[in-house]
């Protein structure tokens, strides 16, 4: 090719080698600083991404013990609040009952109440008496004395039993924590746990996933992202011979742009009534603007 540009005229020659070249760096520039997902956003093909699940969430004990039960399998749906696994309670049961049985009691509180009014009548009575010359004031200032003090009796019984009563809801609370309850309705993807295992506090233990319906987290070119908006539908298309169609719905839009890309993170719900498992690549197609 050198010869035969050597054979062309100057001019000519000048004028091929510039048209080399300038296809040469737009060859350059569209293949090398272009992103690939602004190619690929422009095209009608869609913007590949991969789904997840809405919810995923795994649980821990918030203390150590030993598993008493395990009450689902791996793959079995769950609904919110469904007991899953049980560490062993029986030692905790038994202190929940004597703390029951304390803040139940109010023994001490009659016992301060009688010993009241008591002290009132005694004071009323030297009173009287003093009234009468037949009983000093030093006898009246005691008796005075011992209503205050048996008033402060009182109010510490009945302080006591008040904290009784929050022992006794603490050690339910306590008891509740040794039972792991889903948050979210979904199924169990992972059990790490065995009955009769010890296991550390917030040691993994099990793992949740909520896959009705699914989020696709998709990088759209900002010039698309600016003409978004919440609630826009989208088309998502799934890697099946017949190229199944669902609609999806933004439900979030990123603040903050990826510079290196000029993307925004979009994030698309699609329903997925038929289980498909969260983690396949889809194509995301946004109706033009």
């Amino acid at each position: 090719m050198e010869s035969s540009i050597g054979n062309l005229q100057s001019p000519a020659r000048d004028a091929l080698r510039r048209t080399i070249v300038g296809a040469c760096l737009v060859f350059l520039v569209v293949g090398f600083v272009a992103p690939p997902d602004l190619l690929l956003a422009g095209s009608d093909t869609g913007i590949t991404a991969i789904t997840a699940p809405s919810a995923d969430v795994t649980l821990s004990f918030v203390q150590s013990g030993r598993i008493a039960d395990v009450r689902v399998r791996e793959g079995e749906a769950v609904t919110v609040g469904q007991v899953l696994i049980k560490l062993d309670d029986a030692v905790d049961r038994i202190r929940l009952a004597q703390l029951e049985a304390a803040s139940q009691d109010t023994t001490q509180i009659q016992a301060a109440e009688a010993s009241l009014a008591q002290k009132k009548v005694d004071l009323k009575k030297l009173e009287t008496a003093a009234a009468k010359n037949a009983a000093t004031e030093l006898e009246v200032e005691y008796a005075r004395l011992n209503v205050t003090i048996a008033g402060l009796s009182l109010q510490l019984a009945v302080f006591e039993h008040e904290q009784a009563k929050r022992k006794y809801e603490e050690a339910k609370l306590q008891i509740e924590n040794m039972s792991l309850k889903s948050p979210i309705g979904g199924s169990v993807e992972k059990i790490d746990v065995e009955t009769g295992e010890s296991v550390d506090a917030l040691a993994s233990a099990l793992r949740v996933v909520q896959t009705d319906p699914l989020w696709i987290d998709v990088p759209v070119p900002l010039t698309q992202a600016r003409s978004l908006k919440y609630g826009a539908v989208s088309r998502v298309e799934f890697p099946d011979p017949q190229k199944i169609s669902v609609e999806g719905m933004v439900i979030y839009m990123g603040a903050v742009a990826d510079a290196a890309s000029g993307t925004l993170r979009v994030r698309i719900q699609v329903p997925n009534k038929s289980k498909r498992p969260a983690g396949e690549h889809v194509k995301v197609i946004f109706p033009a603007s």
